[in-house]
């Protein structure tokens, strides 16, 4: 990270109380820094239900890692923000048959969009603990008033199993360029070890998982409670013969395996008719129907306004793999076909592509995959 004129910016960190951003306020506190921290509150819809997550846990280690660097603490409530913009973002598109990734549009309208709108705007920069880095380059140009001008990029972090330009990768280019990611150059052991050092609250704290405005209840509980059960069918896709039932479409993602309830398997969701309430499925290890090598992507948001080339690295959801392949434009703005070089297991429509250089290391933005 570069830390150079960090000392003439005001800047708010967004602290969860996990690790990562517990040591993002360590990173800046040993440059002599004080920043304004902030925990962002969503939580569960019904906040007297039990839809409660650690919300208690997460603030007691905020304030205790506020304090111990003496920083001002302020809890930001986003809750209204995040079931108007996020949650209904979510169930819409299950709805709709797709497969959606709440977390990426929370970083882009709530982490940075409800909050600058409280709070973030009097802010020159917004630290988060994201396992992410940026670079700015430079733009040449003959005109006098543009020799300044420069551009923002987002790139990985040298820990591929921890890197987040995944989830980053629909935040706007004014989002993007005011965003710093003081771990983001670490990888996640060494992050554990600073924070042990340093005794801080949260050292030994586990990762957050899955979606935290669930708390303790299922995903398939939460979209029963909001999309109900409607009985349909489960058929081969093969022989087209009828093997099963399930209790609505929402309820399976393209490339599931698990939870399908049928004997005689495995079984894989390769398939779905929205319509018709059916899940088209196909028996067997690995089979091939459970696979694309070329689909299409609509909307494409860039990150700063350059445009993915021809040849890039792509990946549909988070894990350490990048796949290479070439892009076709297509006549709509914004929608290409990706041609990847394998096929790619559950691509599914509403999943982000999110798309990169040959070399995995700038990343140029995502767009929805189509139906």
């Amino acid at each position: 990270m570069n830390y150079e004129g960090l000392q003439d910016k005001r800047i708010a960190v967004l602290l969860s109380g996990g690790v990562d951003s517990s040591v993002v306020v360590y990173e800046l506190a040993k440059l002599g820094l004080h920043p304004d921290c902030f925990y962002i509150k969503i939580g569960p819809e019904d906040t007297a239900s039990e839809w409660d997550c650690s919300m208690e846990e997460d603030l007691e280690m905020a304030t205790a890692v506020a304090r111990k660097y003496g920083c001002r603490l302020e809890v930001v409530d986003c809750h209204r923000e995040y079931w108007d913009r996020v949650a209904d973002y979510t169930i819409n598109k299950v709805r709709a048959g797709m497969t959606p990734n709440p977390d990426v549009m929370c970083n882009r309208l709530v982490k940075f969009g409800a909050f600058n709108e409280k709070c973030g705007k009097d802010y020159d920069l917004i630290a988060t603990g994201h396992y992410a880095q940026t670079e700015i380059e430079k733009l040449q140009s003959s005109n006098s008033q543009l020799s300044n001008s420069q551009i923002t990029w987002l790139c990985t972090a040298p820990d591929p199993v921890k890197d987040q330009t995944d989830f980053l990768a629909q935040i706007e280019d004014w989002q993007l360029a005011k965003v710093i990611f003081p771990i983001g150059h670490y990888i996640k052991d060494e992050v554990r070890q600073i924070a042990e050092r340093e005794h801080l609250a949260s050292a030994h704290r586990k990762d957050s998982q899955g979606i935290c405005f669930l708390g303790k209840i299922d995903y398939n509980e939460y979209l029963r409670r909001y999309l109900g059960e409607q009985q349909g069918d489960v058929v081969e896709l093969e022989t087209g013969k009828r093997i099963g039932t399930h209790q609505g479409h929402w309820f399976h993602t393209i490339g599931q395996r698990k939870g399908l309830g049928l004997g005689g398997g495995p079984w894989f969701v390769v398939k779905k008719d929205i319509q018709q309430n059916i899940i088209y499925v196909s028996h067997g290890y690995d089979p091939a129907t459970a696979y694309s090598q070329d689909f299409a992507i609509r909307d494409f948001h860039s990150l700063n306004g350059v445009l993915p080339p021809t040849y890039v690295t792509f990946k549909i959801r988070h894990t350490p793999d990048w796949h290479k392949a070439t892009l076709e434009a297509l006549p709509e703005t914004g929608s290409y076909i990706v041609h990847s070089s394998k096929p790619i297991h559950g691509v599914a429509p509403g999943q982000f592509c999110v798309v990169y250089d040959e070399q995995a290391h700038r990343c140029y933005g995502s767009a929805e995959i189509a139906l």
